[in-house]
């Protein structure tokens, strides 16, 4: 079975090789038909702490690593910097 890949925000970096990584997805309201935002955080692995907070980034499914983190980092995005 492939491993699942998501696409999301950090929005966490303070942990050591750690990164929280938001994921939004939306869908249609099945009553009142409007489109809706939901999102989880997911701990995913960052072995060389290259992503901040800001960043775009894809992970995917892993061993489980720790108690949190069963997602690894496999690319991204560095935001832009102004």
């Amino acid at each position: 079975m492939p491993k699942r890949v998501l696409q999301g925000v950090v929005v966490s970096d303070k942990q050591d090789k750690t990164v929280v990584v938001r994921v939004e997805r939306r869908f249609t309201h099945p009553l009142l038909k409007k489109t809706v935002r939901r999102s989880k955080k997911y701990h995913a692995h960052d072995e060389a702490n290259a992503w901040s907070t800001g960043d775009t980034v894809w992970i995917e499914e892993h061993r489980p690593l720790s108690k949190l983190k069963n997602w690894i980092v496999v690319q991204g995005e560095k935001r832009a910097e102004a």
